[in-house]
């Protein structure tokens, strides 16, 4: 099969400028200064806020950014000894910004020592740690579905989908009303992902719950599983009109926009666009359920798992202030504040977290244990997961076939570490 580009490329001059943006201040040794390079736009900030104030005279620059771009520019930044004193690290191995990734390396710094660390649940401290030391401060729990706008809904005259069928009913009724089901914003690459996971947790997982395993042992392919079924039904939502026009052309921020502001009835995305959905829509309620991919709803299982959490560099300018923002934000306080901005579970059972009202079915699904991870989390490198994002991209534009995709994926997940 051939190779394929990840589409969303930096030129030079673009990671140049990342590489010598504010992201850097505070280079000169003030040990009140702490530099902070993050994904978690609209939730973060409450947090920093929150830490300096209880550190008063700290100083803390922080640079957020999209996931696609983050994801490039911090390699380059801890390859060129200029990446911040604290960043967005995701759990497990799937993405260039991943924990087995970058901890692999040497780039992050080793927190097992620390208190919370040995409080983290099992299956947190599996994607948290490399060869068994933790190095990933993981504080929240996502889940991916279907998120709706209550108000839009009801306008619409519409209820949520139960089963496929119903699914695919809906779809075409909101297209016809002109108000499109859900906002899909690919422009984004790592979104490609979102609604395929959706559908890959229940056609794949519900009939088998070791696919992973088995997978590990050679003896599942993508290629030969229903992740097939998976894609085909991604097709048949987008030719069934479930997404607006020119999904391609649309970015994760736009996408955020449409959903929020009832230009269509929901969005089909992690648990944490709620909480940017209401900085878009402050008097908006949003429901997130189940995205059905089969008629029989007692099947239904979700993605759910650990999500980005925080890493130190391992030759930050400041390890003392990184380490006590990482503490707090692994505080009660701290993962608090983090979870209820955020609009996620905590990961620790003492963070008096209260969650959004529209979480309810999520929470339902990790209690039931009716959840899968995240299914890059537990793939051998981060390129399968590069192979899916862009590939994903060429099959909306009509330039590659599903199965295609899926073999180049097995190509890259045979390939190993």
């Amino acid at each position: 099969m051939k190779s394929r580009k990840v589409l969303a490329t930096l030129t030079a001059a673009t990671l140049l400028a990342a590489c010598s943006s504010g992201t850097r201040s505070g280079d000169d040794g003030d040990d009140m200064t702490l530099t902070i390079a993050s994904v978690d736009q609209g939730s973060i900030e409450k947090v920093v806020d929150a830490f300096k104030a209880a550190n008063p005279g700290v100083t803390v620059n922080l640079t957020t950014s999209g996931a696609d771009q983050y994801q490039q520019q911090i390699r380059t930044q801890l390859s060129s000894g200029t990446a911040p004193d604290v960043m967005t690290v995701w759990p497990g191995n799937g993405n260039p910004a991943a924990t087995y990734v970058i901890a692999k390396p040497g780039y992050l710094l080793d927190l097992s020592g620390q208190p919370w660390a040995a409080q983290l649940p099992d299956a947190f401290k599996k994607v948290a740690q490399y060869e068994g030391k933790t190095y990933n401060a993981v504080f929240g729990l996502n889940g991916i579905g279907a998120v709706y706008n209550d108000e839009a809904m009801t306008e619409a005259g519409l209820t949520a989908p139960g089963t496929w069928t119903e699914l695919l009913t809906f779809c075409k009724a909101a297209a016809g009303k002109g108000t499109p089901a859900f906002a899909l914003g690919i422009q984004d690459n790592w979104v490609t992902q979102i609604a395929l996971y959706a559908l890959v947790a229940t056609t794949v997982y519900s009939g088998d719950r070791d696919f992973d395993t088995r997978m590990a042992a050679g003896q599942a392919t993508f290629a030969g599983s229903p992740w097939t079924t998976a894609m085909a039904k991604y097709q048949e939502m987008d030719g069934a009109g479930c997404f607006q026009k020119d999904p391609l052309g649309t970015s994760y921020e736009a996408s955020q926009t449409l959903a929020a502001t009832g230009k269509t009835l929901g969005i089909i995305q992690g648990n944490w666009i709620i909480g940017l959905l209401k900085q878009k829509n402050p008097g908006g309620k949003f429901t997130m359920k189940a995205l059905p991919a089969t008629d029989k709803p007692a099947e239904f299982i979700m993605p759910a798992a650990a999500g980005a959490g925080y890493g130190i560099n391992a030759k930050a300018k400041n390890k003392e202030l990184a380490l006590k923002f990482v503490t707090f934000v692994m505080s009660p306080d701290g993962m608090k504040l983090f979870n209820e901005a955020q609009g996620s579970l905590p990961t620790l059972p003492d963070a008096p977290t209260t969650v959004d009202p529209g979480l309810a079915d999520l929470t339902t699904f990790v209690k039931d244990d009716r959840t899968v991870p995240f299914m890059d989390q537990l793939w051998p490198n981060a390129k399968v997961q590069q192979t899916m994002l862009s590939g994903l991209q060429e099959v909306f534009s009509d330039q590659a076939k599903p199965a295609d995709v899926l073999a180049d994926m097995d190509t890259d997940y045979k390939a190993g570490s």
